[in-house]
């Protein structure tokens, strides 16, 4: 196995509150919400109780051209949008396909494409039911796709474990780089599941905020009156070189990606371990990985999704591995703004924690009325300073069927 320096060269993003990296992150700063109420006939069709989510504020099939667009399942479409802007950020640069690969997520994959598909055969029958619905609606499309449109033949890997796929596609994409399977590899996650099945769903086991009223307002991790999660729609890319290969072509180098961890709970299908254990162990892991110590980390973008169980389980795991010294450290709960992207969110939660170390700011995190004295992290609305010289920061993903995965980066 190498011991090269992985390093991120390239990122592109499209969310709820921006449709490029850039402008994702100056909205972040400014304390935005992507919450909006849904103005679709199908909310009022099903009588969903819960009326709004953050969708992407940029439509996918209005960047990309309509053949491809219509080829490709909104997961897939976003995908390819934020891994265009994510290459050309990078140079485009000049790899043999053999040795690029994309190491890429889902948490659900094409629900748009299969479920649209099964109306269409109840009501006109097999006929018209359209030749590429497979290949719309398997979860390895978007990594399948990207293989194809880059050229990238050293492997196209996929994902899906939940909420904390994108973050374990990151992890991946360092382990291929230091085994030599590839010079550069693209990795992110994607997620379009903002369909009334996943929200009657979600809904139904009382994940989701249900404050239809007020939007913009309802993630609010941290804060004691929380009541559920946002969902939201989205991609994140990466583009990560081993190191003597991106300064060899003079790249720009946004930051190092030092290591990550991955564990799994054996809990509950859908509940995180109340102790923290199988989350913790991830963080020492990704620490461990990375070759630093818990003292070293300065900054945390912490998984928080605004449920009323699941972020002091968090504030548990991170206590068990910092200690006392984790009222210190500057956290930051991105959800508040982009709502949660499912098996897209751990990419983009990666870029905020990698544009937080380049500009030396924690984000805000919006929406905290009343701290939770359960959740005690150094938590803001306002952005916090991370101060001079290295900076180590470390970005967090759990999801449903117990997984954790968290990575590690450093400033350069």
């Amino acid at each position: 196995m190498s011991t090269s320096r992985i390093v991120v060269t390239g990122i592109g993003a499209t969310s709820p509150i921006g449709g490029t990296a850039p402008e994702s992150w100056s909205a972040l700063l400014d304390g935005a919400s992507g919450a909006r109420s849904l103005e679709h006939d199908w909310v009022e069709k099903y009588s969903l109780p819960v009326t709004f989510a953050a969708e992407a504020l940029v439509r996918p099939e209005t960047v990309l051209a309509r053949p491809v667009a219509k080829r490709l399942d909104p997961s897939s479409q976003l995908a390819l949008v934020a891994a265009m802007e994510a290459w050309a950020d990078a140079g485009e640069p000049d790899v043999e396909p053999e040795r690029l690969g994309v190491d890429f997520a889902t948490g659900i994959g094409g629900v748009w494409t299969l479920l649209d598909a099964w109306d269409t055969l109840r009501e006109k029958g097999p006929r018209r039911v359209l030749p590429m619905t497979v290949p719309m609606l398997m979860p390895n499309a978007a990594a399948g796709n990207l293989s194809l449109h880059f050229n990238a033949r050293a492997f196209a890997r996929t994902v899906a474990s939940a909420c904390a796929s994108s973050t374990e596609s990151i992890v991946n994409a360092v382990q291929h780089l230091r085994d030599g399977l590839a010079d550069v590899v693209i990795a992110g996650g994607t997620e379009s599941a903002i369909h009334p099945i996943t929200i009657a769903s979600f809904a139904s086991m009382q994940a989701l905020s249900k404050r239809n009223d007020d939007p913009a307002h309802a993630s609010r991790p941290g804060s004691i009156d929380r009541d559920g999660f946002v969902m939201g729609e989205g991609a994140g890319v990466l583009i990560l070189e081993r190191e003597e290969y991106a300064k060899a072509r003079g790249a720009k180098i946004y930051g190092e990606v030092l290591g990550g961890g991955v564990t799994a709970d054996s809990y509950h299908i859908t509940a995180n371990d109340p102790e923290g254990l199988g989350a913790a162990r991830a963080v020492t892991l990704a620490l461990a990985s990375a070759d630093v110590s818990p003292d070293d980390v300065t900054h945390i973008n912490a998984h928080a999704t605004s449920t009323p169980v699941g972020d002091p389980n968090e504030y548990t795991a991170l206590r068990s591995v910092f200690g006392e010294r984790i009222a210190d450290i500057p956290v930051s709960a991105t959800k508040a703004s982009t709502g949660h992207l499912l098996g897209g969110t751990g990419a983009l939660e990666a870029i905020f924690t990698i544009l937080a170390l380049r500009d030396r700011v924690a984000p805000p995190t919006i929406n905290i009325t009343t701290p939770d004295p359960d959740v005690p992290f150094r938590i803001t609305g306002e952005t916090q300073a991370l101060g001079d010289g290295q900076q180590v920061a470390i970005s967090n993903s759990f999801g449903f069927g117990g997984h954790n995965a968290v990575v590690a980066f450093a400033s350069v």
